[in-house]
C-alpha cells in the first residue's frame, strides 16, 4: 500500500545464522528477515514489551522434578515463533532487500502479524501462545509466567517456555504426545525428541537419572583464554588466599604495587565462568570472589583467575546429576 501522510516506515534486513548442536556441528542454515526495532519509540509506536522467557532455575528444577519421579523431557521448537504473533498497533515496514515489486518501489507493506525484530513481537507471541495453551486446558503458574500446568486425574503435564523453545514433561507419555499433537495442528513444529541440548546446556537423559553439563562451553572457554594446554590443578582456589582491591594481601604493603591487568578480558572471563555456575556448583564461591573486583582487577586477580582455569582444565566432564535417591534422600 502507499504510505500514509505522516507515518515512518521500519527498515528490513536479513540476518544469516549456523544452527549448531552439542558437539559444534551445523544443524541448519538460517536466514530471517528482521524488522529493525530500534527506531521503535516507546508510547509512539508500542505500548508493551514482555517476552516468555523461563528463568534458569526453572529449567533446572522441572529437569531435577522430572529426574526424581522417572518422566522424561522432550523438547519442541515452534517454526518462526514471532510470525504467529498478531499486532494491536500499525505498523508499516519498506520492502525486503531483494524483493522489491517493480513499479511498485515506493510501496510499503502494513502488517498484520509481528517480525522478528519489533519490540512488541515477544508479547504478540505470548499472546498467542497462552490463548492457544488456554484451549488445552493448561493453567499459567502464579509465580513463574512461563511455566503451565496440565492436570488430569493422576497425571500431571508441565510445559516451560522459552520464547519459541518448548519443554514438556510429565507423569504420562500419552499426554506428552497428545500435546505435541494438538501443538502440531495450531503451529508448524519441529519435535526434538527427547532433550539433548538446551541454551548452551548438554542434558543427558537415562534410566535412573538426568545429568546435566557445559563440557563444550567449558572448553570453549579455555580456547578463548589460550589455557587449553595448561596443568591442571587440584582445587580452584587455595584455602590461605586472601584478596582485595590491592590485589593479593600479603601482610605487607608489597600488595599496593600490584599492577593493573585488562579489565575487558576480565569481566568478560567472569561472565563466561558465571554462566557456567549454572551446572559447576564448586566454582560458585571462587568465581562470586573474583565478581568483587572487576571494577579495577589487579595481577593477583589475574593469579586466582588463572587458577580457577586451571582446576577448570582437570574437570570439564563434572556436571549435575539428578536422581530419585537424591531428591528424596
Amino acid at each position: 500500500m502507499e504510505l500514509p501522510q505522516g507515518a515512518k516506515p521500519i527498515g528490513l534486513k536479513w540476518v544469516f545464522k549456523l544452527k549448531k548442536n552439542a558437539e559444534g556441528n551445523i544443524n541448519k542454515y538460517k536466514a530471517r528477515l528482521v524488522a529493525k526495532g530500534y527506531v521503535q519509540r516507546h508510547g509512539i509506536d508500542f505500548d508493551e514489551v514482555f517476552a516468555p522467557v523461563a528463568r534458569i532455575e526453572t529449567v533446572r528444577f522441572i529437569i531435577a522434578l522430572a529426574a526424581s519421579n522417572g518422566w522424561e523431557v522432550h523438547h519442541l521448537d515452534v517454526k518462526t515463533a514471532f510470525l504467529h504473533g498478531e499486532l494491536k498497533e500499525i505498523v508499516f515496514v519498506s520492502q525486503p532487500e531483494g524483493f522489491t515489486e517493480k513499479g511498485s518501489e515506493g510501496k510499503v507493506y502494513k502488517l498484520n502479524k509481528a517480525l522478528y525484530g519489533l519490540r512488541q513481537a515477544p508479547r504478540a507471541w505470548n499472546n498467542k501462545l497462552n490463548k492457544i495453551l488456554g484451549e488445552l486446558k493448561f493453567v499459567k503458574c502464579s509465580k513463574e509466567p512461563s511455566l503451565y500446568r496440565k492436570q488430569e486425574k493422576d497425571d500431571l503435564l508441565l510445559v516451560e517456555v522459552y520464547v519459541d523453545d518448548l519443554l514438556i514433561s510429565g507423569s504420562s507419555l500419552k499426554l506428552i504426545n497428545d500435546f505435541k499433537k494438538g501443538m502440531a495442528s495450531k503451529f508448524e513444529m519441529s519435535d526434538l525428541g527427547l532433550l539433548t541440548y538446551y541454551l548452551g546446556i548438554e542434558v543427558i537423559q537415562y534410566n535412573g537419572g538426568i545429568m546435566l553439563k557445559q563440557g563444550r562451553y567449558a572448553e570453549k572457554i579455555l580456547d578463548e583464554t589460550k589455557m587449553s594446554d595448561c596443568n591442571a590443578v587440584h582445587i580452584p582456589m587455595n584455602s590461605g588466599l586472601k584478596l582485595s582491591k590491592a590485589g593479593t594481601e600479603k601482610g605487607s604493603h608489597d600488595s599496593e604495587t600490584e599492577k593493573n591487568i585488562e579489565p575487558k578480558e576480565y569481566r568478560r572471563n567472569i561472565g563466561c565462568l558465571r554462566y557456567l555456575l549454572h551446572t559447576r556448583p564448586d566454582l560458585s564461591y571462587c568465581v562470586g570472589v573474583l565478581s568483587r573486583y572487576m571494577q579495577e582487577p589487579k595481577e593477583g586477580h589475574g593469579v586466582a583467575m588463572k587458577q580457577i582455569l586451571r582446576y577448570l582444565r582437570g574437570t570439564t566432564s563434572y556436571g549435575l546429576l539428578s536422581r530419585e535417591e537424591t531428591i528424596r534422600g
